[in-house]
């Protein structure tokens, strides 16, 4: 689909409500790796990251379906919340059927040019009248993150800093020159000092 690269998303989603669907193909593929991103940021206490792959996937084809070119937002950045927003839902779902709280969610990516704060403005807005809703504020994030890392090993920060840039348990087996099982205890022991800082 080459003939596509030269056109922007706008330009190709107004093509796309015109009848040519092999774009959503196209945009599918495209955004991939945006849904790997999101998904690795947002480190789930016992969740499986493969689960909110597939929810991002879901909330990316949203976006292409719901995407309105007369409105003045890029694609990537609808998409970005479209994607985030999906994630979020199905970690709500799942918290609520294992009646864990909510807070048990943070995203720890640090992304550029300030979309770390918009996703979590975002978060906040989705549900900030309800008292259940344990999230993590802008205003802490920091701080918060800070604290994460203050408390892993240099082991840990590796562990995790490869993990959040998408390499698999084996991948960072390999580079590390660990066993793998020595990978997933590690990420296990992040995960308990995760929620342990976040129920101080």
């Amino acid at each position: 689909m080459e003939e596509y690269s030269s056109f922007t998303d706008e330009q190709l989603l107004s093509r796309l409500k015109h009848g040519e669907d092999h774009i959503v193909d196209y945009i599918m593929e495209k955004y991939k790796y945006l849904v790997r991103k999101n998904a690795k940021a947002m480190f789930l206490i016992g969740a499986d990251t493969e689960d909110l792959l597939q929810e991002g996937m879901i909330g990316l084809f949203k976006a292409v379906r719901d995407f309105d070119i007369s409105k003045d937002v890029s694609f990537y950045s609808f998409a970005n919340m479209c994607i985030n927003r999906q994630i979020y839902s199905a970690i709500k779902a799942s918290n609520r059927k294992k009646h864990l709280p909510l807070n048990t969610y943070i995203s720890l990516y640090s992304q550029e040019n300030g979309e770390e704060a918009q996703l979590i403005e975002q978060v906040i807005s989705t549900d900030s009248d309800n008292p259940e809703v344990q999230i993590i504020s802008k205003e802490n994030y920091e701080d918060l993150r800070a604290k994460v890392y203050d408390r892993l090993s240099s082991f840990e920060k590796d562990v995790l800093n490869y993990y959040l840039d998408d390499y698999s348990y084996e991948d960072i087996s390999n580079k590390m020159g660990k066993p793998k099982k020595s990978i997933d205890n590690a990420i296990q022991r992040i995960r308990g000092k995760i929620s342990s800082i976040i129920e101080l």
